[in-house]
């Protein structure tokens, strides 16, 4: 954690900078921080924001309550989305990808926590393959829009992964234990298969960082923010139980909670593939989190995977 080190200071409505122009789309973008992003992008007032989300109904009540909120109104889009179903991801890439020819800053901030075993309908443990395959299978058919916004006069291309401190519990010694991702991984506990979705993404962003050097790539430790991540939780240590009752007396609201993530996305000295804690301080990921080699073989595996979907 971040024990000792000075937060930079970073306020968005005064450090966002003129958005004109700019696309941005964000996963998970009706609820908690990922509405709270929509929000503050809002009052910067760029082209066009896209709101991903798996539940319209509730996508489009977060733009009204969004809106009502806005001097005037913004250029939200919805764009359905179910970050468990591969089918449904590049579904989504393919929507904006046709009407939209670029895109600015692709903010991957929804995510589960401490699901049950599970798996996705593409046969991954639920976490990893919600928190990590499903935004990375977003991104690689994005490339091309991506890759055409960092080609413009001025251009500054962002991507987010919204990850966690929570990657300390990734699986040990491996980091990564790749024989289980395609199963319920019952032996891991919730939380280690939390982990390892996590530290993928830290992952994910350090090779990406190096194959792409024309985006600015971060990943992101939110801090202990009042969100719903706990809500459907299994298998919770007793602090953490307890620390969900009383959650709404002593971690951050939603709108300082997500200072950290925006700051990545527009801030000036971010490292590109760096992971991040509230508020800019780097240099925090664990050893795994460091691990170049990992992040290849991870970054291998992962197109493998993918082999069939654009890019």
């Amino acid at each position: 954690m971040n024990i000792g080190k000075k937060s930079v200071s970073f306020k968005p409505e005064r450090d966002i900078p003129p958005l004109d122009g700019k696309v941005i789309l964000v996963t998970g973008g009706n609820i908690g921080l990922g509405k709270q992003c929509v929000l503050e992008y809002a009052r910067h007032r760029p082209a066009q924001i896209w709101l991903a989300a798996r539940n319209l109904d509730k996508a489009k009540a977060a733009v009204e309550e969004i809106q009502k909120q806005l001097p005037s109104p913004a250029p939200i889009k919805l764009l359905e989305m179910d970050l468990s179903s591969l089918e449904s991801v590049n579904k989504a890439a393919s929507t904006f990808s046709a009407e939209s020819d670029r895109l600015d800053i692709l903010m991957l901030n929804a995510g589960i926590m401490a699901a049950p075993p599970s798996l996705t309908k593409d046969g991954y443990e639920l976490q990893f393959g919600t928190n990590y395959v499903g935004h990375a299978l977003l991104a690689k058919p994005l490339l091309p829009v991506l890759e055409k916004a960092a080609s413009s006069p001025g251009a500054d291309v962002r991507v987010n992964m919204l990850s966690s401190h929570g990657h300390m519990y990734a699986p040990k010694p491996e980091g990564i234990q790749f024989d289980t991702l395609k199963t319920k991984a019952d032996a891991l506990g919730p939380y280690g298969r939390y982990g390892q979705s996590k530290l993928a993404m830290i992952l994910w962003v350090r090779q990406m960082a190096k194959l792409y050097p024309q985006f600015t790539l971060a990943s992101i430790h939110l801090g202990v923010v009042r969100t719903n991540l706990m809500n459907n939780a299994t298998g919770s240590p007793l602090v953490i139980r307890i620390l969900g009752k009383v959650a709404n007396k002593v971690v951050t609201p939603v709108d300082q909670g997500a200072r950290n993530q925006l700051w990545a996305s527009v801030a000036k000295d971010v490292k590109s593939g760096e992971y991040y804690e509230p508020v800019g301080i780097g240099g925090t990921a664990t050893e795994h989190g460091k691990d170049e080699n990992l992040a290849k073989k991870l970054w291998d595996w992962t197109e493998k995977e993918l082999e069939g979907y654009a890019s």
